[in-house]
């Protein structure tokens, strides 16, 4: 068989998924089965993978399943436990005080809050949040979505405490024979990981900067009364103060405490300088900027629900709806830090499994340093005595949970396995190289040298279909590494481009759009939104 007709073939469940999901607007829960029985059929039929490694690659990929289920479902449980107690709007109604200025409550509330909740919860649930809150300010609904979707980006390499770096990456390299090679550079698989975290960070230094201004911009272009880019560019100094507040403290953190925290850090210490700066007028503009009056907007701005500004006194202090984040902040730190013998201990509590099925193939699990568990859901349960929850409102916010990990479940319970299948493809008596690597061979015989510019639209177009950065980083991770391999390029580098390219494509991932018009009432223009984001990702991607 041919090199490209091999790579051919490797390429189909990828294209399976894009066809699927961008073409015939499937949701990842039907597009992902599908394109896991292709992979099933091609490493069966084609590969001849032996039926014991097809069981072990199975498995290994259900159990990482699980590990990100578990932080999915323990982000959401502390969601939708402070937004039943109270302590969400209390945080909300803190926001609306700082400035009457719509450009500078869209960079704090998207740009950092959302920021910090990506590098707490992730999973789409920042823009979800973002938006409603935007809408009650007073924010055309189209408008509301677009700026959250745009603002979630910088901060999704690392969010859900690092999830697309440490497991996305991590469980995507963590092969014999990568291991092997990057201990013979001198550098341990976790040093390897700390330094494409660090990268990635890098990476996303300039464009982060310009992350916050190009989102006021495209506000005023595209919702203003004057369709004006100059007016939201014009705030420009703020805007660049902003991004720097949140992606200076996001890179020191990368280097010095590991891809657990960046986003988590970044977003709280911007929050805390923003706000302060802001209330003491530092480089806010003189003028405030507003939209026009609703009756004067588009018929396709607003959305089917109508929320109105916050009233009244918030249930209890802002400084008390906070307790829960610098809680989870606090037992982060306490658990990852490597000084500390905490992390390892919770670590090595855990069920293993050494060569399933008689393969090279091991699966383990370990609950109590999934973050999942400890700290999210341990938060979620001290949040119900702290804010004096009623049983309705615990009932409320667990229902909710299950309800919305529902989605992601059935989806990542394919997409994991089939990832797995494919870089596990190699082990097959035909000798033939793994699909990853048939890929790669392809596609760096083709580009050469061009691929640095090339890499991050690879992590774009796994986000875009997925909805995921960790996703996209288990679907081309691999291949970005084999690619680098072959071109002889930094395999950091390449890999820390395609964490970077993820994060970017998060504002046209399919799923987050659709979840993030859902929270404002609107059907139907996510095509329009995808049109209008394609902007700055293209912009992001290439700067990078």
């Amino acid at each position: 068989m041919s090199d490209g007709l091999l790579a051919l073939l490797a390429f189909i469940p990828i294209l399976t998924i894009l066809l699927l999901m961008a073409g015939f607007r499937w949701p990842a829960t039907r597009a992902m089965p599908v394109s896991f029985a292709i992979t099933l059929l091609l490493a069966s039929l084609i590969w001849g993978m032996p039926a014991n490694w097809i069981g072990a690659s199975i498995l290994s990929g259900l159990m990482i399943a699980v590990d990100i289920l578990l932080i999915v479902m323990g982000a959401l449980a502390v969601l939708f436990t402070l937004r039943e107690s109270g302590a969400i709007a209390a945080i909300n109604k803190g926001f609306t005080s700082i400035s009457p200025d719509k450009r500078v409550q869209a960079i704090i509330i998207a740009w950092l809050f959302g920021s910090f909740l990506e590098g707490t919860a992730g999973f789409g649930t920042p823009a979800a949040l973002a938006a409603p809150l935007l809408l009650s300010l007073g924010f055309p609904a189209l408008a509301a979505v677009m700026v959250a979707l745009i603002a979630n980006s910088t901060a999704v390499s690392f969010g859900a405490i690092g999830t697309p770096t440490l497991i996305g990456i991590g469980t995507s390299l963590n092969l014999p024979v990568i291991e092997t090679a990057i201990e013979a550079s001198g550098m341990s698989y976790d040093g390897f990981l700390r330094q494409v975290g660090f990268w990635t960070s890098l990476l996303h230094l300039v464009p982060g900067l310009f992350v916050p201004l190009i989102m006021t911009g495209m506000m005023t272009r595209f919702f203003g009364k004057n369709k004006s880019l100059r007016e939201g560019l014009s705030i420009w100094p703020y805007a660049l103060f902003a991004g720097a507040s949140f992606v200076i403290p996001y890179v020191l953190v990368a280097a010095f405490l590991g891809p657990e925290f960046p986003s988590i850090f970044g977003g709280l210490f911007g929050l805390l300088i923003v706000i302060t700066a802001t209330r003491r007028g530092f480089l806010v503009p003189r003028k405030t900027w507003d939209f026009d009056s609703p009756d004067k907007w588009e018929s396709t701005w607003t959305g089917a629900i109508k929320m109105e500004k916050p009233a009244g006194p918030p249930p209890f202090s802002i400084r008390k709806a906070w307790i829960p984040y610098i809680l989870i902040g606090l037992l982060l730190i306490i658990t990852r830090l490597r000084a500390l013998p905490i992390g390892g201990w919770l670590a090595s509590q855990s069920l293993e499994a050494t060569a399933v099925f008689g393969t090279g193939v091991d699966v383990s699990f370990g609950p109590l340093y999934n973050p999942g568990v400890l700290p999210f859901m341990l938060v979620a349960l001290l949040s119900i005595p702290l804010f004096r929850m009623t049983g309705i409102q615990v009932g409320r916010a667990w229902s909710d949970t299950l309800q919305r990990v529902k989605g992601p479940a059935i989806a990542l319970v394919f997409a994991v396995p089939m990832v797995r299948l494919m870089m596990q493809s190699g082990n097959n008596p035909a000798d033939l190289i793994s699909m990853p690597l048939a890929m790669a061979a392809y596609v760096a015989d083709k580009t050469g040298a061009l691929w640095p510019l090339i890499s991050p639209f690879a992590g774009v177009l796994g986000t875009f279909m997925a909805g995921s950065n960790a996703v996209s980083n288990m679907l081309f991770s691999l291949f970005q590494y084999a690619v680098a391999e072959q071109t002889e390029i930094s395999r950091i580098i390449a890999v820390s481009l395609q964490n970077f390219g993820g994060a970017a494509g998060n504002m046209i991932g399919v799923h987050n759009i659709i979840a993030a018009c859902a929270t404002v009432g609107l059907t139907g223009l996510e095509g329009e939104l995808l049109k209008k984001n394609l902007i700055p990702v293209l912009i992001l991607a290439l700067l990078g």
